[in-house]
């Protein structure tokens, strides 16, 4: 069975006629046809897409192509074509039902796979068959079949007789054939599907076979006996049957008796398929098994409307309405036997059929969907059936209604508007208002929960009116909602076809059932479904007319009797009302200046309720933030403000922000973050619109219009917001972000519309705000950072402001942010056990902050003057953008190095200027880091930055400007109070932050004391005291070990010796090291201060004092890192040789020996091979304290010595001759033998000189 061209369907009939193709083929069902494509609903053999049912209504041949030659083939007899029907009519017809017969054999034998291909080719011919001689029977009664005259009593011929006696034997043959075939509903069940072979053909069982059969001859024996009638246009009577009423078979009573079977089957097969059909998925699953019982539904469609229009046949509705009436009889009620048609849900199944037959109406009369054509109606029945539906003694359940209306609104949607549906529904759905329609074993969906918000409201009375229907809406809506959508569609229908009668019309009839009491019975439940109903009439109606009703409808309700529920519903249904007319750009006056009243009574309340009445304050905000979150929607959707807009921003705000809390001031905020971007970008439209050419004045005139309620609106927000935001800038209820959000945009609003601002911002509004959020040091830093990042991206702004004259716009942002960076570790400035975010540093700082300061440091690095310092300073930033610390010490060391570069003295001047307005008071922005509570990571930020700060800014730091600031820093972080008070431990994370930030300091200050413009005698002392306060309090216990290299005095030397200024450090580490009283007098004359004597070589009795071979590893690191000077020998190398008289440690002697080996070496390096005088005098006065007391240590050190420079110890013999004899004599004892030796032992070891020593005092009788 291949299939027709799809040409077919559009090719008329003469052109039929004239191709005789192939394709013209007798059309039969078939449900084979491949519909990958989409684009077709039938087979291209079909009845319809062959085009045999256009020529059965327009009374052509049926077949004109077919059966033209003289003789034929059926049933495998050859026959002549134009005689074989008169002659043999019975015979023929036997063989019809003998080869039926056979394909029923065919059912019982095994279907297979091996042999489903033999079984179908067997069915398929007996199949061809059949059809090929029922369309020969139409075509002989549409060609050969003469009319002849009863009248007439010539004598005919007997082929004339026989032909004469065709059509009764025709009906009763028909009807016999109808009584072989019998029902249907009786044939056994099937399997519509298919095998498919290797080829892909589809093979079909031959029960499918049997199935589209008995369609083919359901259907043609309607066509024969239409045809018949069309032909005869008499009456034609049966001569062996009778109907059902006794009266005698004519070809009439034939076609409505087999018209009323073959609807009762097809009904009962749909009914069999609505059993097992969910209410949630009628009108999605179809009623037809196959789409050739969905195709003869069509051609019954439109065989029935045809004849019903030219005879008074009924039409398809009128024996479907017959028909499906049975459903709700009882068998003893029915005036006439019918077929019997039982239905568990007759209701249900009957819109669901009625539905999808409606459906069906859409296909013209080749099968092709057409949209546009007229369908016919049946509201008359449905009416009724709706009726029947909604009155039914017991309850009706709310899933069955809401499949009811579901086929209701589809129907809707087919056919012309109907105002009674309506009315029939209303008054159901007027009697349940309060009922919530749910379904308990459905989520809560649409109506049947509260609505959340005006928004939502909104919505679903545009999905009611959406044209475009729901597939979901059964599980979506409660069947409330779709009565809503059902008025909506026929409102807008009736309006659009007969103007605004039928809405006066229903407008009445829901008017009506609304009065005080019934409104004072509504539940929150009923308010909803009310403010549904009336926000939907007046979305497809009159707006206006509607609103002032619901007002008035409203008034009904007393305050007393209503709940906090009711009233938030209320509240978001006015809310709603308001919103409509902003959608449809109608003043909203009216309803704006009731309901903005409202809000500032339930403001009052708010703001003189208790706290702890949390309950009623819980309730009041539930409808402030009705009216909040609905004003924000009408500003962002209104196309324009007007004087109505500003009655929304009412002086209710300037009572609701002081009593809120933190949540519910986000809320606040947000909203008017909503707000002012709105006012702005109408203003910036206005101003484009402006600037065009050819603006008449018309068109100005109402801009400047727009443009004045504009001003009008920021001057309120400006009245009720801005002062609040100005007088909590330090408070913890408002959240920091969204504080800076609004200070932003009420810059940038006073960028745009300067003169709304209020009068103690003016003259330059925009500075003072930037001065209240951006420069002020008691401002948040999170909330600075945020607020100048906004800023600083508003590049218009910031190119203004960094050409004003009237402010340091770029040195105040840059010390804002130099502020950002140094207190990122502060949380909370006023409750001190709360201060620090945290102890560690990679967790210390909110994500949140960390991020929002790196896009602060990446703005501010391209404002114009920092680009220029980092380019006359030549350093590298852009890799360091990503971490605000390091950045900020590039940039400290950028300001050092551009102002090293400077070459003028008024250059370096107006840059000392500048670097001290970027540091502000920086003192300020450290000093909780210092307090009790310590923060790890805030010290070492702070010692680790202000390091930086003095090393890099040292030059700047030696003018008389700078020189204080510094001074500041010393005592603050280096020698506070705690300090100075030396039985006092520092804090450990204090002691780490110094140790590791130190040397920059010693470094910087040497730098200044070198560089000063004035005296240096105090900074002389400051970098004294700092030395003699950390030597010892980072000497480590012991020498082992990296202790001593790593001590942060000794760093500060490193890579910086060969520095000028870095020499008179370390004179000044050896000067505070050096022990007498006598070096303390000489130390306060070189440095011109006075420095404090704290030996680390003080012997108390013979003890050694503490931590002796730290103090000896440190001079000596000393000296290897720094070119030790014959000064140094002179005031170390007492206290060296003094632990090597005094101590006998080992661990003190090596250390001990080790120093005196490197100064004698370092002074033998520096005198040229001369004796240095200074050693010799340090010498001297060793011998002179020792040399009596312990002669043998004395002769022990200068024989090291001696080892190293004989010159040295043979300076001294003099000395060390007059020791001894002094030492004998004060004995009285004589010479002194064993000392005598030791001293000759030395005298050995120093050549010639030491051999004359010894033979004069070998000589020497005294």
């Amino acid at each position: 069975m291949d299939n027709c061209s799809p040409a077919s369907t559009f090719l008329t009939d003469s052109l039929e006629l004239e191709l005789r193709t192939e394709w013209c083929k007798p059309p039969c069902f078939s449900c084979a046809f491949d519909d990958r494509g989409g684009g077709r609903s039938f087979s291209g053999e079909s009845y319809l897409s062959s085009g045999a049912l256009k020529r059965l209504i327009l009374n052509l041949d049926p077949l004109p192509t077919n059966f033209e030659e003289d003789t034929m083939e059926i049933f495998g007899i050859q026959w002549v074509t134009e005689t074989a029907l008169v002659n043999s009519s019975r015979e023929l017809f036997h063989l019809l039902r003998q080869r039926l017969y056979n394909l029923e054999i065919l059912l019982q034998a095994n279907c297979d796979f091996g042999q489903v291909s033999a079984l179908h080719c067997k069915a398929d011919n007996i199949r061809q068959q059949c059809v090929l001689f029922l369309h020969y029977v139409k075509v002989f009664i549409f060609r050969y079949l003469k009319v002849q005259n009863t009248e007439s009593r010539v004598a005919i011929h007997p082929y004339e007789a026989l032909e004469a006696e065709l059509p009764s034997v025709l009906v009763d043959e028909l009807h016999g054939l109808l009584l072989y075939i019998g029902h249907l509903s009786e044939l056994p069940s099937i399997n519509i599907g298919a095998f498919v072979n290797q080829n892909q053909i589809k093979l079909f069982p031959p029960s499918w076979h049997l199935l589209h059969l008995h369609l083919d001859v359901h259907w043609l024996v309607l066509e024969i006996l239409h045809i018949l009638g069309e032909k005869l246009k008499h009456v034609v009577y049966g001569h062996q049957f009778m109907n059902l009423a006794g009266d005698n078979l004519t070809n009439v009573s034939l076609f409505e008796e087999h018209c009323e079977n073959l609807l009762c089957d097809l009904i009962s097969l749909s009914l069999n398929r609505y059993d097992k059909v969910r209410a949630s998925e009628a009108l999605r699953s179809h009623h037809c098994p196959c789409p050739c019982i969905k195709e003869l539904w069509v051609l019954l469609i439109h065989l029935l409307d045809h004849r019903s229009k030219w005879s008074l046949s009924e039409s398809f509705w009128n024996w479907m309405n017959k028909l499906v009436r049975t459903l709700f009889e009882k068998s003893s009620d029915r005036k006439r036997p019918v077929p019997v048609i039982q239905s568990r849900d007759p209701f249900g199944f009957s819109w669901w059929i009625i539905t999808h037959l409606a459906s069906l109406y859409q296909f013209d009369r080749h099968g092709v969907p057409d949209e546009m054509r007229q369908m016919e109606s049946n509201w008359n029945f449905v009416e009724e059936l709706l009726k029947k539906s909604i009155s039914v003694q017991d309850a009706i359940l709310e899933e069955q209604l809401r499949m009811y209306l579901l086929c209701c609104l589809t129907l809707c949607d087919f056919w012309e508007p109907n105002t009674v549906i309506v009315t029939i529904l209303w008054e159901y759905y007027s009697k349940n208002l309060n009922s919530s329609f749910s379904v308990s074993w459905l989520p809560l969906k649409g109506l049947t929960n509260i609505i959340k918000s005006p928004l939502s409201m909104l919505e679903m009375v545009k999905t009611c009116c959406s044209d475009k229907q729901d597939h979901n809406l059964y599980k979506s809506s409660s069947s409330y909602t779709i009565f809503l959508c059902i008025l909506a569609k026929v409102i807008k229908k009736a309006m659009k076809n007969n103007g605004p009668h039928p809405w006066k019309q229903v407008k009445g009839r829901i008017y009506s059932k609304f009065h005080q009491k019934r409104m004072e019975e509504l539940t929150e439940v009923g308010l909803q479904n009310f403010f549904s109903l009336f926000l939907l009439l007046a979305a497809v109606a009159e707006v206006e007319d509607v609103a002032s009703h619901v007002l008035d409808l409203l008034n009904f309700l007393r305050s007393a009797s209503k709940t906090s529920s009711q009233r938030a519903l209320i509240w978001k249904g006015q809310m709603a009302f308001l919103l409509m007319y902003v959608q449809k750009n109608l003043d909203i006056g009216v309803l704006a200046e009731k309901f903005s009243g409202d809000f500032r009574e339930k403001a009052k309340e708010f703001l003189v309720s208790k706290n702890d009445e949390i309950g009623q304050k819980q309730t009041l905000w539930t409808l402030l933030s009705i009216y909040i979150d609905g004003v924000q929607e009408v500003f962002e959707t209104s196309h324009c403000l007007n004087p109505s807009h500003e009655k929304l921003l009412n002086d209710g705000f300037t009572m609701l922000l002081p009593a809120c809390r933190e949540s519910e001031l986000r809320i606040l905020l947000s909203f008017l973050q909503a707000v002012l971007a709105r006012v702005r970008s109408m203003h910036q439209q206005l101003c484009q619109e402006l600037q065009r050419e050819n603006v008449d004045l018309i068109l100005q005139s109402s801009l400047s219009a727009k443009e004045r309620h504009l001003a009008a609106v920021a001057s309120v927000l400006w009245r009720h917001f801005f002062s609040f935001l100005k007088s909590q800038r330090m408070s913890q209820t408002v959240p920091l972000a969204q504080l800076a959000d609004a200070a932003a945009d009420f810059t940038f609003l006073a960028m745009d519309m300067p003169s709304t601002a209020p009068s103690d911002l003016q003259p330059q509004p925009v500075i003072s705000v930037i001065r209240l959020f951006g420069w002020d040091d008691i401002m948040w830093p999170q909330v600075v950072a945020r607020y100048l990042s906004h800023v600083l991206q508003n590049s218009t702004l910031c190119e203004a402001l960094s050409h004003s004259d009237v402010v340091s716009f770029q040195a105040l942002t840059v010390r804002s942010w130099i502020r950002c960076v140094l207190q990122m570790y502060i949380k909370n400035f006023s409750v001190p056990d709360d201060l620090f975010s945290d102890t560690h540093p990679e967790q210390a700082v909110e994500k949140e902050y960390m991020e929002q300061l790196t896009e602060l440091t990446r703005l501010l690095f391209k404002l114009p003057e920092v680009k220029s310092i980092f380019s006359k300073s030549q350093v590298e930033y852009l890799t360091t953008l990503e971490d605000p610390k390091k950045a900020l010490a590039q940039f400290l060391e950028a300001v050092g190095i551009t102002y090293r570069n400077q070459q003028t003295l008024s250059d370096k001047s107006a840059m000392v200027t500048k670097s001290l307005e970027y540091l502000g008071e920086v003192l300020k922005y450290i000093k909780p880091y210092l307090g009790k509570k310590l923060s790890s990571a805030g010290l070492q930020l702070t010692y680790g930055m202000m390091g930086i700060l003095v090393k890099s800014w040292a030059q700047i730091f030696a003018t008389s400007k700078a020189q204080k600031l510094l001074f500041r820093i010393i005592d603050c972080l280096l020698l506070p109070h705690t300090v100075l008070q030396q039985e006092k431990e520092l804090p450990a994370a204090m002691l780490t932050a110094i140790q590791k930030s130190l040397p920059l300091y010693l470094q910087g200050m040497c730098i200044v004391c070198c560089q000063s413009q004035n005296s240096n005698t105090y900074l002389n002392q400051l970098l004294g005291n700092v030395i003699e306060q950390y030597i010892g309090r980072f000497l480590p216990a012991s020498p082992h070990g990296l202790g001593v290299e790593q001590h942060p005095v000794l760093l500060g030397l490193k890579k910086s010796a060969t520095i000028p200024p870095m020499s008179s450090l370390k004179k000044c580490i050896v000067q505070v090291i050096s022990t007498s009283k006598e070096h303390a007098v000489i130390a306060s004359g070189i440095l011109g201060v006075k420095v404090a004597w704290k030996s680390y070589f003080h012997f108390k009795g013979s003890s050694p004092p503490p931590r002796l071979a730290s103090i000896l590893a440190f001079i000596l690191q000393l000296s290897k890192e720094t070119n030790t000077d014959i000064y140094d020998v002179e005031l170390l190398l007492p206290d060296v040789l003094k632990c090597l008289v005094l101590v006998n440690e080992p661990q003190v002697k090596r250390l001990a020996t080790e120093n005196l080996q490197y100064m004698v070496k370092t002074c033998q390096l520096g005198s040229e091979g001369e004796p240095a005088t200074q050693l010799t005098s340090v010498f001297r006065l060793f011998i002179q304290d020792y040399g009596m007391r312990y002669s043998y240590q004395v002769y022990s050190i200068l024989g090291t010595v001696a080892t190293l420079d004989q010159q040295v110890v043979i300076c001294l013999i003099s000395t060390l001759t007059q020791s001894l004899k002094d030492s004998e004599l004060k004995c009285g004892l004589g010479k002194n033998i064993a000392q005598r030796e030791a001293y000759s032992k030395l005298l050995s070891h120093l050549g010639q000189v030491g051999q004359d020593e010894m033979q004069r005092l070998e000589n020497d009788d005294t």
